[in-house]
Order: structure tokens, then C-alpha cells, then sequence
């Protein structure tokens, strides 16, 4: 389990300096991400060892979203003056997101040739 945790660790700090060197203005973790499931894809033995490790990080997701629940109760008197703007760019950002993935998803049902009409 340390080996596997080791390698997410090394995948992340590739990801940021890859992305500090090179100026992107892409985030270290999303390049991490990409380079690990590219790894991933050409490994399957390396995705079959990770995969136990991968399942108790994502059964403990929820305890990576305290410290964002923190830092919003450290920032109320914000929500005064700023509330509706936060609000309008929540439910927008929200309503994004789930749009861009619906249309995403019929995008490659379309693809893949599947319809379940």
C-alpha cells in the first residue's frame, strides 16, 4: 500500500513540475491524472496492483471536502457581502457541469453507436 500511495505521490509531483516548468496554466493534479491513467492504460498490471489502494482512497473521499468545509465557515462574513455573487457562480458553474457532461455522455453514445431512446 505505501508503494502504491508512493506512486499516486510521484504521479502528482510530476504533474507540478511539469506544470510550474513549462508555465501551463493547466493545474499540477489534472497533468498527474492524465499521465497516470495513460500509465495506466499501457499497464494493466500496474492498474490491477493499484486498484486496492485506489478503492480505500475513494471509500474516504469525503474526508478530503473538511478542509474546504473549513475554509467556508473561516470566510461567512464574506458570504454577506459577496452572497449572491457566489451563489449565481455555484448553481452556474453547477448547471455547467452537468450540461458538459450530459452532452458529453450523448456525444459518445452517439459515437459508440448506442441509444437507449
Amino acid at each position: 500500500m505505501i508503494l502504491h500511495l508512493t506512486t499516486l505521490l510521484v504521479f502528482q509531483l510530476i504533474g507540478e513540475i511539469t506544470s510550474r516548468v513549462l508555465g501551463l496554466p493547466l493545474p499540477g493534479p489534472v497533468i498527474a491524472m492524465a499521465l497516470l491513467f495513460a500509465t495506466l492504460v499501457i499497464s494493466p498490471r500496474l492498474a490491477a496492483a493499484i486498484t486496492p489502494t485506489t478503492k480505500v482512497l475513494l471509500s474516504h473521499l469525503s474526508l478530503l471536502f473538511v478542509p474546504a468545509g473549513v475554509g467556508v465557515v473561516g470566510h461567512l462574513d464574506r458570504f454577506g457581502s459577496d452572497g449572491f455573487a457566489l451563489a449565481t457562480a455555484i448553481v452556474g458553474s453547477t448547471a455547467l457541469a452537468i450540461t458538459a457532461g450530459a452532452l458529453t455522455f450523448v456525444g459518445i453514445a452517439r459515437l459508440v453507436g448506442t441509444s437507449n431512446d
